[in-house]
């Protein structure tokens, strides 16, 4: 049974944040994602989901500075007291909304450089995304957490250090962790990659969280080039019981576009 969450971030917008929480439950959603929380306390959010009986699936640790173009810290050399302060007050958000997973953005490697330095640049990022995410999964882990790793295409985050899934399937083995688990977008797979449904199946054992967008304009997801009933009938026949995060831009008021979902409890 595919169970969608409403990314809040994304979808919504017509409504102030705090109230995009009733906006998903009255059409439908279950579940709810979104970039960070860290605007809002806990208890004002913990407060949104239980008004609207929703089940809150996914946020990202605190990604460095957001505004001046920073998209996480985890591989990032030099700034590992950053990252597990992160971490600290992403469980501790996670604890209180009840949020069984964090994702942890890998961030931006470094502009510029000739070969050898991009090279040495690269080599350093994953030695220190290696070992922040073994300290992170092992922290969750004491909480009863997941983090997950999500690659990122690099056409909408240029330089963004995880990019392909066998680079991510590589880190997770290396990692060996096993709260250490994938995030799988659909729409970012598409774009560097294609092949979801190989990818899916290859993939599945170490899939904690499912996105979609349509492609290529991340528009609902019955636009575009990616056709997603197959891929829901797909992760159904696998067994998948997570959540798939609608992580998307309407292209119009967010309500008027959910007919794609319809099929899956969602309602216009």
């Amino acid at each position: 049974m595919i169970r969608l969450a409403a990314n809040l971030t994304m979808l919504f917008g017509e409504h102030e944040f705090l109230d995009r929480f009733a906006a998903a439950a009255e059409a439908g959603f279950n579940g709810v994602e979104y970039l960070f929380p860290y605007a809002y306390t806990p208890d004002a959010l913990s407060a949104a989901l239980n008004e609207s009986r929703l089940e809150q699936v996914l946020f990202n640790l605190p990604p460095g500075d957001w505004e001046g173009g920073e998209r996480g810290l985890t591989s990032l050399p030099g700034r590992e007291p950053e990252f597990r302060d992160s971490l600290v007050e992403a469980l501790h958000y996670a604890e209180v909304l009840g949020c069984p997973r964090v994702h942890a953005m890998a961030g931006l490697l470094p502009e510029g450089g000739d070969a050898n330095a991009d090279a040495e640049a690269r080599a350093a990022h994953h030695a220190t995304y290696v070992a922040n995410l073994r300290y992170a999964a092992r922290e969750a882990a004491k909480c009863g957490r997941e983090v997950l790793i999500e690659p990122i295409n690099t056409r909408d985050m240029p330089g963004f250090f995880l990019s392909h899934q066998a680079q991510a399937m590589a880190v997770l083995n290396e990692v060996g962790e096993p709260n250490l688990r994938l995030q799988f977008d659909l729409y970012h797979c598409q774009i560097m990659e294609g092949d979801l449904i190989r990818h899916l199946e290859r993939q599945f054992d170490v899939i904690g969280h499912v996105q979609i967008a349509g492609v290529p304009e991340r528009h609902e997801p019955d636009v575009g080039e990616v056709h997603y009933p197959a891929l829901f009938k797909r992760l159904e026949a696998l067994g998948y019981n997570g959540w798939v995060g609608c992580e998307y831009r309407p292209r119009g008021a967010t309500r008027s576009g959910l007919g794609w979902g319809e099929n899956y409890g969602l309602h216009v």
